[in-house]
């Protein structure tokens, strides 16, 4: 049966309510829970579940119910952006799916999270209505704070569920897209409006690397800053050129690079690019890799 990738990202990374939501998500069968990524200062929380549709679409219902339960964003602060408990929750297709499987998965899943608990949805990327909805950028900002004035706008009428932010939820935003590889870049420094500047000059909206989305944001528990990104086609720009490119601008300002960070998941062929690059091997092939091998003659 085809197996499709979800990862729901919820408004939460510190206090201890996040770990018995991942516990129940990885005693559900037909499911698999792949990871889970918690961030303080971004005070949000990343799941990777994999599985078929149904059995996948009941995890994704009970993790809304669950988040609902303890997520006030009345009371929520961090510095990522968001406009819901559960912020974002795209679908990706794995073995045997098809983005068609995806897109309807998305739109089930969104016409049930309105009906059953009263939250306002948006659909995006491939499961998209309009092109203006196609970026997540674009349906969240404004942030959870401006819901309720953006929402009474005809352009931001929500796809499912009520025409007003739930109280204490927000609104959410539910999509099918390709793999994404979420990738951070820490600086050797405090000074945020350099993240900024170096964010402007690599992301596509502004002229930079295609296919890459980026936000300067403080560290403070760190005393550092961040250039924190998306990547929606590492074949077409690979983790090394961003990396690369994060570099440069860095470098040009003076600053080192700390390190850099994956959140979550990341596909094999993205690191094994990255290694030949770095390490300047000509001819690298994968075939060249022990365990790429051993899966083979299995």
């Amino acid at each position: 049966m085809p197996l499709i990738e979800s990862i729901p990202n919820i408004s939460e990374g510190r206090r201890a309510v996040v770990q018995p939501i991942a516990d129940e998500l990885a005693s559900l069968p037909g499911v698999r829970l792949l990871d889970l990524h918690s961030d303080a200062t971004h005070n949000r929380s990343v799941f990777t579940l994999a599985g078929e549709a149904a059995p996948l679409a009941g995890a994704i219902l009970r993790l809304y119910q669950r988040a609902i339960e303890v997520i006030d964003l009345r009371e929520q602060r961090g510095e990522h952006p968001r406009l819901g408990a559960v912020d974002v929750c795209p679908f990706v297709p794995l073995e045997d799916a098809t983005m068609a499987d995806c897109v309807e998965l998305a739109k089930t899943v969104a016409a049930a999270v309105a009906a059953r608990f009263g939250i306002p949805v948006y659909l995006y990327e491939e499961a998209a209505a309009s092109p203006a909805r196609r970026h997540l950028e674009n349906i969240r900002r404004g942030g959870f704070e401006g819901l309720p004035v953006k929402m009474q706008e005809e352009a931001w009428a929500p796809d499912f569920g009520p025409r007003q932010p739930h109280v204490s939820a927000g609104a959410t935003v539910i999509g099918a897209r390709r793999p994404l590889i979420a990738y951070n870049i820490n600086l050797a420094t405090d000074r945020l409006d350099i993240a900024r500047e170096i964010a402007r000059t690599v992301r596509a909206s502004n002229g930079g690397l295609p296919f890459v989305k980026a936000l300067g944001i403080p560290l403070p528990d760190r005393g550092i800053v961040q250039v924190s990104m998306n990547l929606t086609n590492h074949v077409e720009t690979p983790v090394h050129r961003v990396f690369e490119a994060v570099r440069r601008e860095a470098a040009q300002r003076g600053v080192e690079i700390l390190e850099s960070e994956i959140v979550g998941l990341i596909p094999a062929a993205a690191l094994e690019d990255a290694a030949a690059h770095f390490l300047k091997v000509a001819g690298f092939h994968r075939a060249q890799i022990l365990e790429q091998q051993l899966r083979a003659g299995s």
